[in-house]
């Protein structure tokens, strides 16, 4: 119960990472408020517990400052936030589309930055800090062939954490982010295609050879991801600042 009193906010909380982290915070004790494009009811509903959906565009800056001030009426404040909205392209050089581009970019990074903004204000107001941690990727700490876009979003999300950490921790708000290997959820299904119209593998292939690509031995699972963000959201957390937590199963150290 490390989290116990405390509400947290959970972009794209209704599947995948994003439910399991939800299912963790609840473990922990905490409120929690799962934002959502879609779904974010429906989750709350299944879940039970003391949570409630909030459908939010992470694109419009009226959805989230209507999603923001919700939660916040709703669970007396704002202790935790967890930016975990995203969305993943590939293509190589010569297809990106600026259309791929413009959605990547305003859901990876300017979405984490304006949620971040709009719940760091809150926080500010409220007047007793706060975590907030951003969910970056093993792809922002290199290039790939065919994941540029991706890649270059994922490495600003790294980089806006460092730069949001040092402003805030004036306040009291410590901001870390956590950055994932691969991990088998619903998605990877339809990354695993990608890959496969563009390096001419069967459906399933690219998928399999990056699990056995990780050192551990496998892909990762929602649930290897929970303990570091419940560790980043709790008071052992305290003098941790602007940090990237690569949760990998060992494909990159820094």
């Amino acid at each position: 119960m490390r989290l116990k009193g405390r509400t947290a906010l959970v972009t794209g909380g209704a599947r995948g990472i994003g439910l399991a982290f939800v299912q963790a915070y609840l473990r922990e004790g905490a409120r929690v408020a799962i934002a959502d494009i879609s779904g974010a009811d429906e989750a709350a509903a299944s879940l039970g517990g003391d949570c409630i959906g909030l459908r939010m565009d992470v694109t419009d800056q009226a959805s989230i400052d209507a999603g923001v001030a919700r939660a916040a009426d709703w669970g007396g404040g704002i202790d935790i936030l967890l930016n975990n909205a995203a969305v993943f392209d590939l293509a190589p050089i010569t297809d990106i589309t600026r259309a791929s581009y413009d959605r990547v970019f305003a859901i990876n990074v300017a979405g984490t930055l304006f949620v971040m903004q709009a719940v760091a204000r809150r926080m500010i107001a409220q007047g007793r800090g706060g975590r907030i941690i951003n969910m970056a990727s093993q792809a922002g700490r290199r290039g790939e062939p065919l994941v540029a876009v991706y890649c270059a979003s994922k490495a600003a999300v790294i980089s806006l954490t460092q730069s949001a950490g040092l402003n805030l921790i004036g306040h009291g708000i410590n901001v870390n982010a956590i950055a994932p290997g691969v991990v088998d959820t619903p998605m990877w299904d339809e990354v695993d295609a990608l890959f496969a119209r563009y390096e001419n593998k069967p459906i399933g292939q690219k998928k399999r050879e990056v699990g056995l690509a990780v050192p551990y031995g496998r892909m990762g699972r929602p649930d290897d991801l929970t303990g570091m963000a419940v560790f980043l959201a709790s008071d052992e957390a305290e003098y941790i600042v602007a940090q990237t937590y690569n949760v990998d199963g060992g494909q990159w150290m820094s």
